[in-house]
């Protein structure tokens, strides 16, 4: 079953944040994700919001999102993200057969 994966960010190292970003793209079509959507000022329609971007990904199962999550090559990168950032991410299913819980 399709997972996503939600981050909701704040930067507060520009510079290294840009870095883990020129080497994302590559590493996560290598493990099988897709970006579907990176947004630095979505529209908030309601509730706050106290994050500066948005990224979501997918995958088409859980496995694959772990397998890029714990990559050797994953992890070296993300360590700029998570040095540079405060946030989440979340790991959601997507709806299979089980509509409407």
């Amino acid at each position: 079953m399709t997972v996503y994966a939600l981050a909701q960010l704040t930067v507060h190292d520009r510079a290294r944040y840009d870095r883990y970003v020129a080497a994302f793209l590559p590493v996560l079509a290598r493990h099988g994700g897709r970006l579907l959507a990176a947004d630095t000022a979505p529209r908030v329609v309601e509730g706050d919001w106290p994050h500066d971007k948005v990224v979501l990904m997918s995958f088409d199962r859980r496995e694959d999102f772990e397998r890029w999550s714990t990559s050797p090559e994953y992890r070296a990168i993300s360590r700029d993200r998570e040095a540079a950032t405060e946030g989440v991410v979340l790991l959601l299913d997507g709806i299979g057969h089980a509509w409407p819980a």
